[in-house]
């Protein structure tokens, strides 16, 4: 088959283990992001199997609608990037393996990084310290303070596990379902939604990202939280409210922020003023962008076009109305 990969800005899937069931494939892999349509018609033009990069690049329908040879959309994880029903539209299958037992660890690792280095000011410090300044500033001890974990689910309680192992206290807040998970499991959860917000040092978001949890955290619920707390937020920057975390930290509640998601990505401009403000540390959704995660994903990713290429399609999404 023709194989096109977008988006491997570092060339890193060919030094993978698994890059090697591809194998007997046209191959071809594309270092840079592109955003024009028409310019990711002329590069997959050819293409009978596109392989995703998670969220990178969105599949419009407009552009499925102009790959003719396209057969096959292999990605893991959720899919709110794709256009399901063109897909259906035009005979272009969507095969995502969906890790339902799987955390991510490496975007649980990431989080606890952050919280780490942002309370103990370690970006802020280091930058001193190589300007021959010596110390900062006063930073904050994690053991008995409180977290405040919002979705019961598989990073979150990874998480959590972090947390016991530095002293910390607890506190979740979720739906309603997951609140009810996490009490059936012992779990302290919040009196009130205001409570969870007030209460915690740090409140760190792990939900997914779709029509019913965009801008679930609103400016409101920001102001409810203290002026030394801390919001992380490393799952997407689409569940806080459009501006609110700019506006907030303008206000001084919460007096710090720390996020590895941004509404525009790559985001490449120095000035952005979320990214420039001095309370907010940040890194360029790397959550998952570690060479083991990449394995484990990417060897998901090939069995699924081997699997496809072979007549028996796995972790199959959508119903094609022809093939």
């Amino acid at each position: 088959m023709k194989v096109t990969i977008i988006d491997d800005w570092f060339d890193t899937l060919r030094g993978l283990r698994c890059f090697e069931k591809l194998d007997g494939h046209d191959v071809t892999i594309w270092n840079d992001h592109v955003d024009d349509t028409e310019v990711l018609v002329e590069r997959l033009k050819d293409t009978e199997c596109l392989v995703l990069f998670r969220e990178r690049t969105i599949i419009t329908g407009e552009l499925l609608d102009c790959l003719p040879n396209l057969e096959l959309i292999s990605q893991v994880s959720v899919y709110p990037h794709i256009d399901v029903e063109a897909c259906n539209r035009n005979g272009v299958m969507l095969c995502s393996n969906m890790h339902a037992d799987t955390p991510s660890y490496a975007t649980a690792e990431l989080t606890w990084g952050l919280i780490l280095a942002a309370m103990r000011q370690i970006p802020q410090q280091m930058a001193s310290v190589k300007a021959g300044k010596w110390q900062l500033g006063v930073g904050k001890t994690l053991r008995g303070r409180t977290i405040g974990l919002y979705g019961y689910g598989r990073i979150a309680r990874t998480v959590a596990e972090y947390a016991n192992a530095f002293g910390m206290n607890v506190i979740w807040w979720s739906s309603e379902s997951g609140r009810a998970r996490a009490l059936s499991d012992g779990q302290r959860v919040a009196e009130s939604r205001e409570a969870f917000f007030a209460c915690s040092d740090v409140v760190s978001v792990h939900v997914r990202l779709k029509p019913s949890t965009t801008g679930l955290i609103t400016l409101d619920d920001l102001r409810d939280m203290g002026t030394g707390s801390l919001f992380v937020n490393t799952s997407r920057s689409g569940l806080v409210e459009a501006g609110a975390l700019l506006a907030a930290l303008n206000e001084g509640k919460p007096g710090m922020a720390a996020v590895d998601v941004f509404d525009v990505e790559p985001l490449l401009d120095a000035n952005d003023p979320l990214l420039a403000h001095p309370n907010l540390i940040a890194t360029p959704h790397i959550g998952y962008v570690t060479e083991d995660n990449y394995n484990i994903q990417f060897s998901d990713i090939f069995d699924q076009v081997v699997a496809y290429h072979e007549g028996n399609p796995i972790n199959v999404i959508n119903a094609p109305q022809t093939l």
